[in-house]
């Protein structure tokens, strides 16, 4: 996680701890008071609430989760860094479960669409737009979809946690949107 500056930054950080240690349900305003040693009332002054201190925290996941897509999106030729950036997410969820869950599971302070998840977004589009044809909106839809559903089944339990499994899929997204499948007759 990026260091941040300030009672705010560090608020954050304590947070994210705090998620990873105790699920969403520890994550309250006062357990984050007792973990950074201030006044009960300091977590206040920059949160009004347990919402607005979970959509920060959930921005200091997806700006986590684009730091880790930058670095897969270096990988060469431009189709390896589209699944290197599939293997990059799933590897997130896994590592940060309680984060991912936060990110995407609807709470009020973190519901946002899509495109206004940031850089992780933007990483990925930009990314698939240099490989597909036309228009890329469906492509980085199929994309996104099939490393985020497997990242989820995982998480769930409901499939086994085999990068292999994710690379090849991955993969065969990544081909489909170059216009490199086979063709069937």
């Amino acid at each position: 996680m990026v260091q941040a500056e300030g009672l705010r930054g560090r608020l954050i950080e304590a947070a994210v701890i705090l998620l990873g240690q105790e699920g969403e349900g520890g994550v309250t305003l006062r357990a984050l008071a007792k973990a950074t040693g201030v006044s009960a009332m300091a977590p206040y002054r920059h949160f009004p609430d347990k919402a607005a201190l979970l959509g920060a925290v959930a921005e200091a996941g997806f700006a986590d989760l684009a730091a880790a897509l930058a670095e897969a999106d270096r990988a060469e030729p431009p189709k390896a860094a589209l699944v290197e950036q599939g293997l990059a997410y799933f590897r997130f969820a896994r590592s940060n479960a309680a984060m991912f869950r936060l990110m995407f599971g609807g709470n009020p302070g973190c519901a946002v669409a899509p495109e206004n998840y940031g850089e992780a977004f933007a990483i990925l589009s930009r990314r698939v737009a240099s490989l597909a044809a036309g228009d890329p909106g469906p492509a980085t839809l199929a994309a996104w979809g099939v490393v985020h559903g497997l990242a989820t089944l995982t998480l769930d339990g409901k499939v086994p946690p085999q990068e292999a499994v994710v690379r090849a899929a991955v993969a065969l997204v990544a081909d489909g949107i170059a216009g490199d499948q086979p063709r069937r007759g």
